[in-house]
């Protein structure tokens, strides 16, 4: 992966000691066991990226202008373990430099490196999975950090709450708290606010694209039908940035398609609406009801 700026934003906006935020990418697809190619994913992100228009029309803003450093990726893929732990070092590294960090994959797997990051990070977090998998395996196909298994982890050390679950083997039903888990099948009229009243103040977001329907999100490895759409998970991850702290996100299972560039857009545009509601929300008070 060549070393450009993100989004092709001026340089003054995309160096280290300047920049508020850090973008990682992880170009990792070890352990996909249907449709390889989200190892791509990053450079059609990225691509993507660098034609999209850079104001945003909902918050009025241009977050670019806060800062964002493309950080050289995390390239190692001797074995799924070694890339969780080269992930961890790489994210923690970053959020130790007071940075907003933000992760963008590769497949699932490296969810397992960013996450024990935030956890050892950030007190008492909760991990938003906006996902049409539950990926609660401890193990799969001999290894615990396989795409199956992103948030086994997480499901035992952080307050994991699960939107979008369309897709599960019964065994994970044994590490599932179903009190905290959005079926896809079942969102209903407050599903909104009954998940974000079960947040605790510092929240961490990993977003496989499998959780949108497939018809506006169709490259991905593993897509799956009755999914999200945009325009509802605007709005839901525009409650979490405005009423919890979150700390950090990640964004994985890009399976790019040459012929297909909408689903690299639909990224492109959901990591820039993240950043948008983040810094717009930074020092909002929870507590101030707003119309917007």
């Amino acid at each position: 992966m060549s070393k450009k700026n993100y989004a092709g934003i001026p340089d003054k906006y995309a160096r280290i000691d300047e920049a508020k935020v850090v973008l990682i990418t992880v170009p990792y697809d070890g352990t996909s066991s249907w449709q390889k190619g989200a190892d791509k994913g990053p450079d059609a992100f990225l691509e993507a990226s660098a034609n999209m228009e850079l104001f945003d029309i909902e918050t009025r803003t241009e977050v670019y202008k806060k800062g964002i450093y493309l950080a050289p990726p995390v390239t190692e893929n001797s074995s799924p373990e070694k890339m969780v732990e080269a992930v961890h070092k790489t994210t923690k590294n970053y959020i130790k430099q007071e940075k907003f960090v933000t992760i963008f994959g590769g497949e699932h797997s490296v969810s397992i490196g960013t996450i024990r990051a935030f956890n050892e990070s950030f007190e008492d977090l909760t991990v938003v999975q906006i996902d049409a998998h539950a990926d609660l395996r401890p193990e799969y196909e001999g290894s615990k950090c396989n795409h199956a298994c992103a948030v086994y982890e997480a499901s035992k050390k952080t307050n994991l709450i699960q939107v979008g679950i369309r897709s599960m083997d019964i065994s994970e039903m044994d590490h599932m708290d179903e009190n905290q888990v959005y079926f896809a099948h079942n969102l209903y009229e407050d599903w909104m606010d009954d998940a974000i009243g079960q947040m605790t103040p510092n929240v961490f977001i990993t977003i496989d694209l499998d959780a949108f329907d497939p018809s506006i999100m169709p490259s991905t490895g593993t897509p799956e039908p009755g999914g999200l759409f945009w325009y509802e998970t605007l709005e839901f991850l525009k409650l979490m940035f405005k009423k919890k702290n979150v700390v950090g996100f990640d964004i994985v299972e890009l399976c790019p398609n040459e012929n297909e560039k909408s689903s690299d857009f639909l990224a492109a545009k959901l990591y820039y609406k993240m950043l948008s509601y983040k810094f717009k929300y930074l020092n909002h008070n929870p507590d101030e009801d707003e119309d917007e």
